[in-house]
């Protein structure tokens, strides 16, 4: 493709809340290698505690993982995407993690390699001399070799910016599924109503699960609860006491508690609620946790011995989980879900600040960046 720039306008991170749009040299691009003219990206909450402190000391950096764009110049090795689609110059892509492939989990357990201990995903990689286009907060990204990606040219822009984080609740569904605790009858609480809550319940209303209980203290988020499938929404703030909100969970669960609980957000005290809402044998899966928010106190005899509750953790997603999750949001928009919904708010490159305060202050759903 013609006209592409010397120069790229990108996001860097200086220093907790500080922001500053520079330009760099696009470099030449290698036999496999591509240049990506970044179309938008979504803000995640992890872009939001490195925004706010830095915990992954990465700064200066170019944040942006939810990212996509389109193809301008492509490496004469590449030919297909990661999953043998041809791939060529023009062609819409996400990306998906950096493999190491030497660590003990890469070499002895490939079928789980989002457990790599060197897993890399491009917008939460330091910035170095050689590939200083790192994130999708940019005005083009430069894919570096061995990279996973995926062409998507059959999803529209808001389809696209949703990729990254339902591949996280595609990945925990299949966490939860591996306990053997989930059926079609299943009574399902999903604790958190931000996009990765109001993702796992569209997954899971995808799966054919149709009594989802919603747990939040967001009116908005809640009724976008019920646009993704929860047949029940309930509002934490109406109980200030907990044990009020588990005896209004028993009492719609013919007096037992859920079979089944996803918890979703990054709150210590949530953490160790949702134990309190799950009945005897039934399951959990912790998806909130991807960044360490502080620890919290469970009752190991009430919470874990006496209910024998199974106990599942979600990290991230692999990259077989990618293509699962394309199909998945086919079939969501197929059965009504409106997803691309959940993508309320779109900012420029340089107010990227006011998109993060945004995101703090939970005025939307889905903040993102996109591109003029």
């Amino acid at each position: 493709m013609n006209n592409i720039p010397k120069t790229s306008h990108a996001a860097v991170l200086k220093q907790p809340r500080e922001i500053k749009v520079e330009s760099f040299n696009i470099p030449e691009i290698g036999p496999d290698e591509m240049l990506v003219r970044v179309e938008g990206c979504g803000i995640c909450g992890t872009d939001v505690h490195e925004y706010n402190r830095d915990p992954f000391n990465l700064a200066p950096v170019v944040l942006g993982h939810e990212g996509t764009g389109r193809i301008v110049k492509l490496g004469s090795n590449i030919k297909a995407d990661s999953s043998g689609v041809a791939v060529k110059e023009g062609d819409a892509i996400v990306t998906s993690v950096l493999l190491c492939g030497h660590c003990e989990p890469c070499r002895t357990q490939p079928a789980r390699n989002n457990l790599c201990e060197n897993l890399g995903l491009y917008g939460l990689m330091p910035d170095d001399d050689k590939y200083r286009l790192n994130g999708w907060f940019s005005e083009y990204i430069v894919i570096r070799p061995n990279s996973s990606f995926f062409v998507v040219n059959d999803m529209n822009l808001e389809q696209r910016l949703l990729i990254e984080p339902a591949a996280v609740v595609v990945h925990s569904l299949e966490r939860a599924k591996s306990t053997g605790l989930l059926k079609f009858n299943s009574k399902v609480l999903v604790q958190g109503c931000g996009p990765i809550g109001l993702l796992q319940i569209a997954v899971l209303r995808t799966m054919g699960i149709e009594n989802i209980i919603a747990l939040d203290s967001n009116v908005k988020r809640l009724e976008f609860a019920k646009s993704m499938g929860a047949n029940t929404t309930m509002n934490v703030a109406d109980y200030p006491k907990l044990d009020d909100l588990v005896a209004a969970i028993k009492d719609m669960t013919a007096g037992v508690g859920v079979d089944f609980a996803f918890q979703c957000t990054g709150v210590p005290q949530a953490a160790a609620n949702v134990w309190k809402f799950i009945k005897r044998g039934g399951g959990l899966c912790e998806v909130g946790f991807f960044i360490n928010n502080g620890e919290c106190s469970i009752n190991p005899h009430f919470d874990i011995c006496n209910k024998e509750i199974v106990v599942t953790g979600s990290w991230a997603y692999s990259l077989q989980d990618y293509p699962v999750t394309m199909d998945f949001i086919r079939r969501a928009i197929g059965i009504g879900l409106p997803l691309e919904t959940l993508v309320t708010h779109q900012f420029p490159l340089d107010q990227l600040d006011e998109a993060m305060q945004v995101n703090i202050r939970q005025e939307g759903i889905k903040i993102a960046y996109v591109a003029n």
